[in-house]
């Protein structure tokens, strides 16, 4: 189990750690000092909220990855079971979802376009990532296990 933990920990800083963190953080990093050297303004703590909101679906989804998938979020070290449980009841992709709130909440916390046009790409680049790569893997891991699923649970939410 520490093993899977440590590989989980790995890909959560590889894979959501650079699309919501590095790559932002090198969009905005002119602009971030400069916003933390004046008081918060309002939109500053609903991004923070949402932000906060994504964190937790991201690290709530890797937890139940780990614990009932028996794998990681990875592509490269996947899931040895098909996870339905907790988010997964409500949407095929929450972890997705968590990482697109994540951004968001940055977009809204710098008050930037950049990271709002890098939220529009992302969501487009996981949107055919997942239908066009993911599922077809799921189909073939998991064969009538995941049709089924799918039948239940809608793609995003």
């Amino acid at each position: 189990m520490t093993s899977l933990l440590l590989r989980n920990l790995i890909f959560t800083i590889l894979q959501p750690g650079i699309v919501a963190g590095l790559i932002p953080y090198l969009f905005v990093k002119d602009q971030f000092k400069t916003t933390f050297s004046f008081p918060f303004q309002v939109y500053h703590w609903i991004g923070i909220f949402i932000i906060l909101i994504g964190i937790s679906i991201l690290l709530y989804c890797v937890y139940h990855f780990a614990k009932y998938g028996r794998g990681t979020l990875s592509p490269a070290d996947p899931k040895k079971k098909l996870v339905t449980k907790g988010l997964y009841r409500f949407s095929r992709n929450p972890m997705y979802l968590g990482v697109l709130i994540v951004l968001l909440g940055e977009t809204i916390f710098m008050r930037s376009f950049m990271l709002g046009a890098y939220l529009f790409l992302v969501t487009i680049l996981f949107l055919l990532f997942v239908v066009y790569f993911e599922e077809r893997r799921l189909t073939k891991s998991f064969g009538d296990d995941y049709t089924s699923y799918k039948k239940k649970v809608k793609r995003w939410i």
